[in-house]
């Protein structure tokens, strides 16, 4: 440093953020009394440590993080411990883990059942997935607090009621226009991203005009929702709603019923092109097609429902299927806590460390 004179400049400042990942041994010892009659006299362990060597809450959290959270297979998360921790852990510990996860969260289960159904608004969804080399049917009920995924043999309303949540519920049902859901008594809610996609098809692919018409007028109302705050006054929103009807009756000229004439003397309802069972169904249920303009509890599309089913297709796509029922219920299960827990700010690591060490999130009344 060069001659002269210097004053004070503070300091500069560097950081290094390092890992250092190392599995940490406790060992208990607990004093051991004989008597004059030699009989053995040991002091309790702490709760908890019941055998002369186990795994502890931190492990079987990382396992569960890592199998369930992250998706990655068993035998993969052998080497993971193996070579980042030199604990030898086998696929059996793993599973073991898992299933021990899924046991402790009957009652978080019960729980967040009576959440979904006290909710003013649910987004159902459900999605195929593959248990040893069958398809069967994985259900979700969820909304920006709760998730709740729910494996059956069924799709339609059996698998629903089986589910414990729809029988019971009395506030707005958000879904893709599954027929089974309209089996309910209550309020519905369509979902327009799904609209805009079939518009999208039938402009394209099928030529019509109307289509991308409505594409336009569904997206304006969209934006004159959001812009009002998520619910428009009466006055504008019976001026989109006239707009609406008057697009319907052009696209029925367009696009119109089919000739019951030309299926005279056969079964059955019809047929119809995709495009117009799209503009029936446009038609016929305009007001829950509608409703997120006139409801600020209504979103525009279903889209939360599918985010939560996401990471099912891709546990599908990493393991091609569950091995057995068993395994697909463990999976179910324990997602739903952790998608319920990240939504309310918990990241999935802290809600499965609360979990073994025999607690839930304060978010969590069992009570």
């Amino acid at each position: 440093m060069p001659e002269g004179q210097y004053r004070d400049g503070e300091y500069e400042c560097r950081q290094i953020f390092d890992l250092d990942i190392s599995a940490i041994v406790t060992e208990y010892q607990a004093e051991v009394l004989i008597n004059e009659q030699g009989k053995r006299f040991v002091a309790p362990f702490p709760k908890g440590v019941s055998r002369p060597a186990q795994y502890g809450p931190g492990v079987k959290a990382n396992s569960v993080y890592i199998s369930m959270f992250q998706l990655i297979p068993y035998n993969r998360v052998e080497d993971y411990f193996l070579e980042q921790m030199d604990m030898s852990i086998s696929a059996g510990s793993i599973f073991n883990f898992n299933q021990e996860a899924y046991e402790l969260l009957g009652s978080f289960e019960q729980w967040l059942c009576n959440r979904l159904i006290l909710s003013d608004l649910i987004h159902a969804d459900e999605t195929g997935i593959n248990i040893g080399g069958k398809r069967v049917w994985l259900h979700n009920a969820s909304n920006s607090w709760y998730t709740y995924f729910y494996p059956h043999h069924k799709r339609g309303q059996e698998a629903m009621d089986a589910m414990g949540v729809l029988p019971y519920f009395q506030g707005i049902l958000c879904h893709d226009h599954w027929e089974p859901y309209y089996h309910y008594n209550i309020e519905h809610a369509l979902c327009n991203a799904h609209h805009l996609r079939e518009l999208e098809w039938a402009w394209e692919k099928d030529n019509q005009n109307w289509a991308s018409e409505f594409i336009e007028l569904l997206k304006k109302i969209n934006k004159a929702t959001e812009e009002a705050g998520g619910c428009l006054d009466p006055p504008e929103a019976e001026i989109f709603r006239q707009r609406y009807r008057n697009l319907v009756q052009e696209a029925e000229k367009e696009c119109p019923a089919p000739d019951p004439e030309k299926h005279k003397g056969k079964r059955g309802r019809t047929p119809r092109s995709k495009s117009r069972n799209l503009l029936e169904r446009l038609r016929d249920y305009e007001s829950d097609v509608l409703r997120f303009m006139v409801d600020t509890r209504v979103p525009f599309s279903n889209n939360l429902a599918e985010n939560d089913v996401r990471m099912t297709k891709v546990q599908q796509k990493i393991s091609g299927c569950f091995r057995s029922w068993q395994g697909a219920e463990v999976f179910c299960r324990i997602r739903c806590y952790i998608s319920t827990c990240r939504k309310h700010g918990v990241s999935a690591t802290v809600a499965m460390r609360l979990l073994f060490e025999g607690k839930l999130p304060e978010f969590v009344d069992l009570d």
